[in-house]
């Protein structure tokens, strides 16, 4: 009797409460789950929805309207604002010149930046100092950086000085005021600014690149360059990519450094779509029509940004995407 009983009691006790903590454990976890993404990610969240997504929509619709940033949105225009920006001589200009920065960076400063990255990635003396160095110019503020060199390039001024010093006076130009040679001189002093974040890209790139493969080439015979050439650099392509990525958009969007040196002149021969955007938009109070040629700047970007991805980085990216597991 007192058996029987004891089974008949034990199993009623012990499976009672199993039911409740299997429901009850699962949700909490997830609530919690829940609470610690929103807590982390909210707050960028909200970043990224007031200064970027909010600034966007309302461009797309104050471009649909003749609007001078004052007063409600009444003069409904569409497309007018989009065949002014894209018949005006000007800005079909400043499209071309950055394209023309565009291909210059990939051209240009993407070999001399390689290369001088696979110097300073070799151990010598100084090399340190010499990181240093170069990286000085990117981490100076634009405005800074564009005042000194406007300031050194004025005629007479202290770049001609120099040249005339070491025997190059017939050299000197309006290095500035000359439309024929004033988006080259920009292209230089946008090198001289934005090439050592390249540099230190790219050197980063190459503390990933295995030593062993380097040394097993030299035992057979390779050449320095052969070895760069063959194994540092191929394998350095997922940088070169992001950094040709990051320059071309770069490219596309570039403001500051041309609105301090030359604010898009002379007669816009370095004016770029931001340059444009901004003088219609902000100083002649055209926030409409700014506001067009805002939204086909988006666009423009846009357009590249996905190209680039789907051709170029499709590689880089096809293994960098994981799925979550159930």
């Amino acid at each position: 009797m007192t058996l029987t009983r004891t089974d008949q009691v034990g199993p009623a006790v012990s499976a009672g409460p199993t039911p409740a903590r299997r429901s009850t454990r699962p949700s909490r976890s997830r609530r919690r789950k829940h609470l610690e993404i929103a807590l982390f990610v909210g707050p960028a969240t909200l970043v990224y929805v007031g200064f970027v997504l909010i600034p966007v929509v309302l461009a797309a619709v104050y471009s649909l309207y003749k609007w001078n940033g004052f007063g409600p949105l009444t003069d409904f225009n569409f497309p007018d604002n989009y065949v002014r920006a894209l018949t005006d001589p000007v800005f079909v200009g400043a499209i071309g010149h950055n394209l023309f920065i565009v291909v210059l960076s990939l051209v240009i400063q993407g070999p001399i930046a390689i290369g001088i990255a696979l110097l300073l990635n070799r151990r010598m003396r100084g090399r340190t100092l010499l990181r240093v160095i170069i990286f000085i110019p990117y981490v100076l503020s634009e405005v800074i950086a564009g005042l000194s060199w406007k300031l050194l390039l004025q005629p007479d001024g202290p770049f001609d000085a120099f040249l005339s010093t070491i025997g190059l006076g017939g050299f000197t130009k309006l290095w500035l005021a000359d439309s024929d040679i004033v988006l080259w001189t920009m292209f230089w002093i946008l090198t001289w600014k934005y090439i050592g974040f390249a540099i230190i890209l790219f050197l980063a790139g190459l503390q990933g690149v295995p030593e062993e493969l380097s040394e097993a080439a030299a035992i057979d015979g390779a050449s320095w360059w052969q070895i760069q050439r063959h194994i540092t650099i191929p394998l350095l392509g997922p940088t070169i990519r992001i950094w040709a990525f990051l320059s071309i958009i770069g490219s596309l969007q570039l403001f500051d450094m041309v609105w301090v040196v030359t604010g898009g002149g002379p007669a816009g021969a370095t004016a770029t779509m931001a340059t444009y955007m901004v003088q219609f938009g902000f100083q002649r109070n055209q926030l409409g029509f700014g506001s067009a040629v805002a939204v086909i700047l988006f666009i423009v970007s846009l357009i590249f940004a996905l190209v680039y991805q789907r051709f170029v980085l499709r590689r880089d990216l096809a293994g960098s995407l994981t799925q979550g597991v159930g």
